[in-house]
């Protein structure tokens, strides 16, 4: 995976060399993880898919 294309991360931090450097480790621990369960896919799909109006609740009636 590591080979794969990227899309451009967001400057971290001022310094570029500091920056890239952040990046890099982060690209590292990604590529070190077990890939996702089906479950897990699932769950994070879910989290972002799901309509916030629906699970809010009615307002409440003023006194």
């Amino acid at each position: 995976m590591s080979h794969e294309r990227r899309p451009a991360r967001p400057l971290r931090f001022d310094d570029p060399a500091r920056s890239a450097a952040y990046w890099e480790r982060v690209r590292r621990i990604v590529d070190q993880a077990p890939p996702l369960t089906d479950d897990q896919r699932a769950r994070i799909r879910a989290a972002f898919c799901t309509s916030t109006t629906s699970s809010a609740a009615p307002p409440k009636a003023a006194a």
